[in-house]
């Protein structure tokens, strides 16, 4: 069956109606819908002459930037499928995606391009199509992104693309092992953005801000909303986040809509009182806190600062898509909820561990069923049966519901920890610290961080008379791991202190208690 209708179509549709009308910038450049059509057409025909065959994946690696639309509505074009790959990432971590999706083609920013350069010879599946921007000239053995599109066969068609085709493989946390692939189709991306124009009352007349990264699926799918309503979108393309840059952004761009993680907000919030008064943030419109909890004084202040704006609180996950809603007039009303399912979103079920429904009032791990769930993880059958029971989606949070049906996030079934929005798998954190020479066990944790949300802890049991420095431990992982998931604090016990089952396996819950309760014994590390 054809697609409601794709993020190319939508795109095409605003250029033939108003192909003078703005519709993207950043700080760099700006695009009509007119021009988003034309480049991004010829960007598909591009790719597919370079070899290219409909169902293809591509990798994208980039920080936030124009092209990210560009190039999105262009796969969707051609019947490619996106990789975004997380530009914190580092060598091993982004090869492992790249080689995982079987991708055929890179598409790089020049500031990333070494990372992935130095990745060329392991990954020969991408052969020559190696695509660079950003770049006054590219490197050797790269072709430079305006010049696949200058060069692109005008008379080249393009594929019929269904809805049931994928449109990305958005590669997102898991409780062990490496990153999985979530299959995410055409038909999901227009359903989502259907609901979130309703839920959240957008328009053809908003100006969306997209500041969370493009490679993740929070700006993927307002980026998709926005552009099916005709809407007007701005990327933040800052490399660093800039609170008061963003600040200032908000109020000169008169945004009506923004997507942010509760750091973001703290960080805002923080700044000196003569750097806020300056601004007229009383035009800035609805706000959403996303990916991470909030605490209840960091909404009463973001209320405070933005006076005339509207407060929601999102929950959902890459796989699910969006599941629950706080709506403003339930912000203070229902302080520690992340809301409750709203007409298009589906319905929710809290199930105990033999997968009956727990009453009101306790705790069972939260199955949803969305119209727009993902379709499984890429060639991984056994991690997408654990994800679904009799077609409900789960992705391991444990929640439970108030009488009035309000949802309360109460841990994750798995140890997974959320820094700043960024998802960290505890095992990918632990892999690298147990290769160390002087390391014999290992385990990480999140702990508690009032900017942050959690910071990662790292707790080590060194080898029987290994002598080892937290400063050596952290270096080691500086030079083989993305920032965020680098440990901010290490802890160094005998083996005895580790809490263990009657099996040995470690218990992360109960060393995160223990550490919590031992707090001033945990030391701070670089």
């Amino acid at each position: 069956m054809a697609a409601l209708l794709t993020l190319a179509e939508a795109v095409a549709t605003h250029a033939r109606l108003a192909p003078g009308r703005a519709a993207a910038r950043d700080s760099r450049r700006a695009l009509t819908w007119g021009a988003w059509h034309t480049r991004a057409q010829a960007l598909a025909r591009g790719l597919l002459a370079s070899g290219l065959q409909p169902g293809d994946r591509v990798a994208l690696l980039a920080y936030n930037a124009l092209e990210w639309l560009e190039i999105y509505t262009a796969l969707a074009a051609a019947g490619l499928v996106a990789v975004p790959v997380n530009f914190r990432l580092k060598g091993d971590e982004i090869a492992y995606i790249v080689e995982h999706a079987e991708a055929r083609a890179l598409i790089a920013q020049e500031a990333l391009a070494d990372e992935a350069e130095a990745l060329r010879a392991r990954l020969p599946a991408l052969q020559e199509r190696w695509f660079v921007f950003g770049a006054d000239a590219p490197r050797p053995g790269w072709t430079a992104y305006e010049a696949l599109i200058a060069s692109a066969p005008a008379a080249q068609s393009l594929p019929p693309v269904h809805g049931e085709q994928l449109f990305a493989l958005m590669y997102t946390s898991g409780t062990t092992g490496r990153p999985k692939g979530a299959m995410r189709s055409h038909e999901g991306n227009a359903l989502i953005a259907l609901v979130t124009a309703l839920e959240f009352g957008l328009s053809r007349d908003d100006t969306g801000l997209l500041v969370m990264p493009l490679c993740h699926a929070n700006s993927l799918y307002f980026m998709v909303t926005f552009a099916m309503l005709g809407a007007t979108i701005v990327v933040d393309d800052r490399r660093s986040f800039d609170p008061a840059a963003l600040l200032a952004l908000l109020a000169r761009e008169r945004i009506t809509f923004t997507s942010l993680v509760p750091t973001h907000y703290i960080m805002m919030l923080d700044l000196p009182e003569a750097t806020k008064a300056g601004l007229d943030l009383t035009r800035v419109g609805k706000l959403l806190i996303s990916s991470a909890p909030a605490r209840p004084e960091t909404k009463r202040a973001v209320m405070q600062l933005f006076p005339n704006s509207r407060l929601f609180e999102l929950y959902g996950s890459t796989e699910a898509g969006w599941v629950t809603v706080l709506r403003p007039d339930e912000q203070l009303t229902h302080i520690g909820s992340v809301g409750r399912e709203w007409a298009g979103s589906g319905a929710i079920r809290l199930l105990d561990a033999d997968g009956a429904e727990v009453p009101d009032g306790e705790v069972g791990e939260l199955f949803s069923r969305t119209a727009y769930v993902f379709g499984g993880y890429w060639k991984n059958p056994e991690k997408t049966a654990e994800a679904f029971r009799d077609g409900w989606c789960s992705v391991g949070d444990m929640a439970r519901r108030d009488a009035e049906g309000f949802i309360h996030l109460v841990d994750r079934k798995s140890n997974m920890i959320i820094s700043g929005g960024e998802n960290i798998y505890p095992s990918e954190v632990e892999a690298v610290l147990a290769g160390h020479p002087a390391v014999q066990d290992v385990a990480v944790v999140g702990l508690p961080d009032t900017k942050w949300g959690e910071t990662v802890c790292a707790v080590v049991v060194p080898r029987p008379g290994a002598v080892v420095a937290g400063d050596e431990l952290l270096a080691w992982c500086r030079e083989r791991m993305a920032g965020y998931k680098r440990p901010r604090r290490l802890h160094l016990v005998a083996e005895g202190q580790m809490p263990r089952t009657a099996t040995g396996k470690i218990q992360h819950r109960r060393l995160r208690q223990q550490l919590l309760d031992a707090a001033a014994d945990v030391t701070p590390q670089g």
